[in-house]
């Protein structure tokens, strides 16, 4: 069968249609963030070295402080898997005190690194800003400096760490994103020994702190970005006439931009032309998203050509429907897969 496939310029429609990468795609991605980390006010007891004396000290008070943080990833469909560094940096801001304490503590410096695995489910909201929920655990390195009648002494501590997270991300390219996240971190039952330098030992609650970040993420492996050129010219019609054209949508779309209703007004001129009685339309969809979802989404793609063709003067009857959903790509790819050609209606007679 002679095929004449009317594009129209599916590079410069896709380039109005889906400007930046269609959410997440699958594969391995680097992400970078820094911002403010704030730490909640830490009960805490001294304990005197060695003779083991417990001295109910307050709350220790945190300023802000700043944290940054990166992340290797890999999203698969909905779902993804990362590890996670972090760096956070705080210092002293006010001391509570409940009794008399053992030693005096003139100022405190908290630095901690942690290293998280997390788990994270990725929710589409618009054709570039997508929602990411999660939870990680792992291990926390904090290294405590106090200085008390003006000694200084450090101690270092391993607690086990877990988070939850919420990231709001935003598509700029076909392989980045910005991102603003949000995490609650908590280290488990923190404990610094300063003996012999000032003789004490500080023993407390769980750190638990608060991290908003700023950050861009890039993907190793995602979609190439099209380029955004002039529409190539159609192909001329063989003498036989016209027997398919494609009509392609934005992701998760199935309203008709300008360019395909050219291509509809042209595919129901053929249809005239060659007097054809039968005409056939067959939705598809990219391989993004679930199969029912897809199944529904390719037959409202075609009922919306459909419309458009009996608008055009075909006769209702004389068309036939047919959606695929996912199940019949243009250009192969992997689940969850955002391929820009694949999002199409095809219509041959």
């Amino acid at each position: 069968m002679k095929t004449r496939t009317l594009l129209l310029g599916a590079a410069a429609a896709l380039s109005l249609i889906a400007p930046a990468s269609a959410g997440m795609p699958n594969g391995w991605y680097l992400s970078l963030e820094g911002g403010a980390n704030w730490v909640e006010d830490w009960s805490v007891t001294q304990i005197s070295t060695p003779d083991n004396v417990e001295t109910r000290l307050g709350s220790v008070g945190f300023d802000t402080g700043w944290a940054v943080l990166a992340t290797v990833g890999y999203n698969f469909g909905r779902w993804g898997a990362e590890f996670e560094t972090g760096y956070r940096k705080n210092k002293l801001d006010a001391l509570t005190l409940t009794g008399d304490p053992l030693v005096d503590i003139e100022s405190l410096e908290l630095d901690e690194a942690s290293f998280m695995a997390n788990v994270h489910y990725n929710h589409p909201v618009t054709e570039r800003i997508t929602l990411s929920f999660g939870a990680g655990a792992g291990a926390d390195y904090a290294q405590m400096e106090v200085t008390s009648g003006g000694t200084a002494a450090e101690d270092e501590h391993w607690s086990f760490a877990y988070q939850g997270l919420a990231r709001l991300n935003y598509a700029v390219g076909q392989r980045s994103e910005l991102f603003l996240a949000y995490r609650y971190f908590r280290a488990a039952d923190p404990s610094f020994d300063f003996n012999p330098n000032i003789n004490a030992r500080l023993e407390g609650d769980d750190f638990v702190k608060h991290t908003a970040t700023l950050g861009f993420r890039y993907y190793l492996n995602g979609p190439e970005a099209p380029i955004a050129t002039a529409p190539p010219p159609a192909p001329a019609a063989p003498d036989s006439g016209p027997e398919e054209f494609i009509i392609f949508f934005g992701h998760n779309k199935s309203n008709l931009t300008e360019a395909a209703m050219e291509v509809v007004r042209d595919a129901a001129a053929a249809a005239k032309q060659t007097g054809s009685a039968n005409v056939k339309i067959v939705g598809h969809t990219d391989r993004s998203g679930s199969d029912s979802y897809n199944q529904a989404l390719s037959m409202r793609r075609a009922n919306t050509v459909k419309g458009a063709l009996v608008s055009e003067g075909l006769a209702d009857g004389a068309i036939a429907v047919d959606a695929r959903g996912e199940s019949d790509p243009l250009v192969p790819t992997a689940d969850g897969v955002r391929e820009p050609q694949n999002r199409r209606v095809n219509i041959s007679f």
